[in-house]
């Protein structure tokens, strides 16, 4: 007999068993407490919450989804707040772990950059090199192009020195160091190597930005993802709640922190360099504004990037809405500095979080690493296997 067909004295009495199964189940507490509930936690939350866990993931933001968060705008566009995030990897367990949560759209994405007057692809490829510069060479004459122009490096070990030896001087200066000095407040002679070392250049006419395996983006975006992701009756979501304010207050076993790991020592040894960004949003009353996903602005104007979402949600509206991303030195943490003195300080907070037994540390910032989202879903699953006593399956970078 369905239970609107039951007496109310029954009813009542169901529902008053309810409520008292759910209040022991709530006395007992948590085996884990998650920090922030972006892609770190959200994964650890799903797999600990697959396996039996009872899991408590809070963040201080008002919404799930970290910087992967998309919502729609007042004009029903939808929208990446946090500036656009597009997902690829090589990596087919982290594109299979989360399919199991998220139908895809395949999308790879272009980047054109000003330059000279001209929107030229990049990365930098064959017919960067040709428009640029008004030749008709061939693949295998812009490698020998390349060659007669990069700059000899004994050793390399800044920015600058990855991009100078292998494209010389000039394409360094259009394309990269006022990009560099606008982003991370530093000149490229400055920066680690790996800053630039993630962007390729090539002898072809590849005009995508990545070249990974796979290259898709969420269906219907990175939320619906993260809402099937925490749908687990083993998963408890409190939003808007600084995890100091309630780790005395709910009984719980073991935490796991996605969150800065300086702050979490309460910046004991001073405070990590991190880069920040500030995003102005808008709708226009057209179609489409821009030729492509991305257009980069290496030398002109305050901002580094303006991206059209539509181009990467595959949307159709009858508006489009984009993003201006100025890069600030305050600000929520974004991207870790990487300079030496920097790596010397967090190994300093890394001994700390290594001798907290009762603590975990994952993600970006946690880690102080410069991961993509694919690593970062990467380095979750293979803590999920640590904290079961599962042998690894790989490295998460």
């Amino acid at each position: 007999m369905p239970m609107t067909d039951l007496p109310s004295a029954v009813t009542n009495e169901r529902t008053e068993q309810t409520n008292t199964t759910n209040e022991q189940q709530e006395s007992k507490g948590f085996d884990y407490l998650i920090v922030g509930a972006g892609f770190a936690g959200s994964v650890l939350a799903e797999r600990l919450a697959s396996s039996g866990q009872r899991v408590l993931i809070v963040d201080r933001r008002p919404h799930i989804g970290g910087n992967a968060y998309d919502c729609y705008d007042d004009a029903g566009v939808l929208i990446h707040p946090y500036g656009p995030h597009i997902f690829h990897t090589n990596s087919k367990d982290v594109f299979e772990y989360l399919s199991r949560f998220t139908e895809w759209r395949p999308y790879q994405h272009r980047v054109l950059a000003s330059v000279d007057g001209q929107l030229l692809p990049i990365p930098i490829n064959l017919d960067t090199v040709n428009r640029l510069y008004g030749l008709n060479l061939t693949s295998f004459q812009v490698e020998e192009f390349f060659a007669s122009v990069a700059e000899k490096v004994e050793q390399v070990r800044t920015s600058e020195d990855v991009v100078v030896s292998k494209v010389g001087r000039d394409l360094y200066n259009k394309f990269f160091r006022g990009y560099t000095r606008k982003q991370w407040g530093l000149d490229p002679s400055e920066l680690d190597a790996s800053v630039t070392a993630r962007v390729p250049t090539r002898t072809n006419r590849d005009n995508r930005y990545f070249a990974d395996t796979y290259q898709a983006m969420p269906l219907h975006g990175y939320t619906r993802m993260f809402q099937n992701m925490l749908s687990s009756p083993n998963i408890k979501v409190m939003l808007n709640t600084d995890y100091r304010e309630i780790a005395d207050f709910i009984p719980f076993q073991h935490m796991i922190y996605t969150g800065p790991v300086d702050a979490f020592f309460d910046f004991c040894y001073g405070k990590l360099p991190y880069r920040s960004l500030e995003f102005r949003h808008e709708t226009h009353d057209t179609e489409q504004l821009l030729p492509t996903g991305t257009v980069n602005y290496p030398n002109d104007y305050a901002y580094t990037r303006v991206s059209e979402f539509k181009h990467i949600t595959g949307q159709r509206h009858h508006q489009t809405s984009v993003v201006y991303e100025y890069p600030r030195a305050e600000g929520d943490p974004y991207y870790p500095v990487p300079r030496p003195e920097n790596a010397e300080l967090y190994k300093k907070y890394e001994a700390l979080a290594d001798a907290a037994q009762d603590v975990t540390f994952v993600g970006r910032l946690a880690t102080y690493r410069y991961y993509n989202m694919d690593q970062v879903v990467a380095q979750a699953l293979a803590t999920f296997r640590r904290l079961q006593g599962q042998p690894e399956q790989g490295n998460a970078e």
